[in-house]
C-alpha cells in the first residue's frame, strides 16, 4: 500500500507540476490575447463609429447649406434606427444646436463640444438617461458649416465585443485543460517503467534473482534504460556469485 501511495505521489507531482505550468501558460496567453483582441475589437467599433460620423456629416453638408433642415433632421432620425446608435444631433458654426432626434436636448451635451476648422474628431463618454454613452463629433466642410454629433450606447458596443471575444476565449480555454490531461498521461508513460523495475528491484532484494530486467526499458536509449541496464548487471552479477558461494560451500 505504501508503495502504491508512493507510485501515485510520483504521478502526480510529475502530473501536477506539467499541468501547473501549462494551465498558468495558457492563462496567461488567454489573458493577453482576450485583452490584445478587445482594443482591436474596439479600434475597428471607434472606426466604424467614425465613419458613420463623417458619412452623416458629408450627407448633411448639402442641406444645411441650403438651408433644408427637414431633410438633415430626417436625414439624422435616420441614421438613429442603426443597431446601438443613441443619437444624433447637428450644430451649426456658431454652436447652436440645429437639428437633434432628442426629446429634450440634454444639458449634459452641450458642454465641451468643440468646433474645429480640421477634419479631426474627437471622442468622449458620458452618460446619458443612466447610461454610458459612447460620444463622436466631426466638423462639416471643417467646421464651416458647423459640426456632426453621434453617440453609441457604450453597453451595445460591450456587448457586441463580448458576443465575438466569447467563442474564442472558450476555444483557447479548452488547449489548457487538453494540455493537462496530455501532462498526467505523459506522466503515467514516465512513471511506468520506474515501477516495473522498483517491483524488479524489490525482487531482488527478497531474494529472487531469476527474475530478469527485460522488455523496452533495457533496450531504451534513455536514463531509464541506463538504470534498467545497470539493474540487470547488478542481477546478473549477485546470482553469479550466489552460484559460486553455492560451489564453495558444497
Amino acid at each position: 500500500m505504501d508503495q502504491e501511495s508512493r507510485r501515485v505521489s510520483l504521478k502526480w507531482k510529475i502530473g501536477g507540476t506539467f499541468a501547473g505550468v501549462m494551465l498558468l501558460l495558457g492563462l496567461f496567453v488567454l489573458v493577453a490575447v482576450y485583452q490584445v483582441t478587445k482594443n482591436a475589437l474596439r479600434d475597428q467599433l471607434d472606426q466604424r463609429v467614425l465613419l458613420l460620423a463623417n458619412t452623416l456629416s458629408d450627407a448633411a453638408a448639402g442641406h444645411i447649406a441650403g438651408g433644408n433642415l427637414l431633410a438633415v433632421h430626417a436625414l439624422a432620425r435616420k441614421y438613429t434606427l442603426l443597431d446601438g446608435v443613441a443619437f444624433a444631433f447637428i450644430e451649426n458654426s456658431k454652436g447652436e444646436v440645429i437639428v437633434h432626434t432628442l426629446g429634450d436636448f440634454p444639458p449634459e451635451l452641450q458642454p465641451g463640444l468643440p468646433i474645429t476648422g480640421q477634419r479631426q474628431p474627437y471622442r468622449r463618454e458620458l452618460s446619458l438617461s443612466g447610461r454610458a454613452v459612447y460620444a463622436t463629433g466631426v466638423p462639416i466642410l471643417e467646421g464651416q458649416l458647423g459640426a456632426v454629433h453621434v453617440g453609441f450606447w457604450v453597453d451595445t458596443v460591450e456587448k457586441e465585443i463580448q458576443r465575438t471575444l466569447l467563442p474564442l476565449v472558450g476555444i483557447m480555454a479548452i488547449v489548457p485543460l487538453i494540455g493537462a490531461l496530455i501532462s498526467f498521461l505523459l506522466a503515467y508513460w514516465i512513471v511506468r517503467p520506474i515501477v516495473g523495475l522498483t517491483e524488479i528491484a524489490d525482487k531482488v532484494t527478497m531474494g529472487d534473482l531469476e527474475t530478469s530486467v527485460s522488455g523496452k526499458c533495457v533496450t531504451s536509449r534513455d536514463e531509464i534504460g541506463d538504470l534498467a541496464r545497470s539493474l540487470e548487471r547488478m542481477r546478473s552479477s549477485l546470482k553469479a556469485a550466489m552460484l559460486r558461494l553455492g560451489r564453495e560451500t558444497a
